[in-house]
């Protein structure tokens, strides 16, 4: 069955009419696993898909990227059929940081009685996780401080980067098997975004050859960076991905 990822918004934190940075890896048409959880990201998710997400990874803990938890809260845990099954994915270093953000409210519920995590599966995860039998890798990118931000590798078919500076000694080990890499990138760089000036130094030709970029400014610099030759994802699109080649547990079953 096919895969694909589909950009349910690709600007960065001020882009709103370009939606907050998430993204859907799919399989077989359907969402496989969410990535980021973003307020205008999560409405996208809703009017694609006609429901909330049910599997999603945590990049990092900027408000574009998890600002969406309370609707997602509220939907899980009025939903008997889904509280305490919506799958989330957080690298171990961001789960007290998330927390602290989203999670850590006296009163979740005006009335009480609730817990914020009660609404979902918590599942902390390290270099490695699996999700439906596939083996994801995670690795820690450059994104204002260490260790708080983390990109996602499907062996063979994604590399997400994440809100990161260039990171080719990342991509030398996680994307060396022919991935389409979505990376973080404007027209201009700052200490925790890359630039494309930044992306066209720090990569050679045939590394960009394969990048989809996102998180830029606004539709005008979207043109620019196109205008340079760089492939530049759009709101809603969804790009084909090759066949994974990641390991899969039934090869490992009997």
């Amino acid at each position: 069955m096919s895969w694909a990822l589909r950009f349910l918004g690709v600007g960065n934190a001020s882009a709103v009419e370009l939606g907050s940075p998430m993204s859907v890896i799919e399989h077989g048409g359907l969402p496989w696993l969410t990535i980021d959880c973003g307020g205008e990201g999560l409405t996208a998710y809703r009017s694609h898909y006609g429901a909330m997400p049910g599997a999603l990874f945590v990049t990092h803990i900027h408000l574009d990227h998890v600002a969406g938890f309370e609707r997602l809260f509220v939907d899980a845990f009025f939903n008997p059929q889904r509280r305490g099954k919506v799958r989330l994915y957080v690298p171990a270093p961001l789960v007290p940081l998330l927390h602290k953000r989203v999670g850590d409210y006296p009163n979740v519920l005006a009335e009480g009685g609730a817990n914020f995590w009660d609404a979902f599966q918590l599942i902390v995860v390290g270099d490695a996780f699996w999700h439906e039998g596939v083996r994801l890798e995670v690795f820690p990118v450059r994104h204002h401080w260490p260790e708080t931000a983390y990109g996602l590798r499907l062996q063979g078919a994604l590399v997400w980067s994440g809100d990161t500076r260039p990171i080719p000694e990342m991509l030398a080990r996680f994307a060396g098997d022919n991935e389409l890499i979505a990376h973080d990138c404007g027209l201009h760089g700052n200490p925790s975004h890359t630039g494309v000036d930044d992306l066209e130094r720090e990569y050679d030709t045939a590394t960009q050859a394969r990048m989809m970029l996102y998180h830029y400014a606004s539709s005008a610099d979207g043109a620019a960076l196109r205008a340079r030759g760089h492939r530049v994802a759009m709101p809603g699109e969804c790009v084909v991905l090759a066949e994974p080649t990641a390991p899969r547990a039934e090869l490992f079953e009997g």
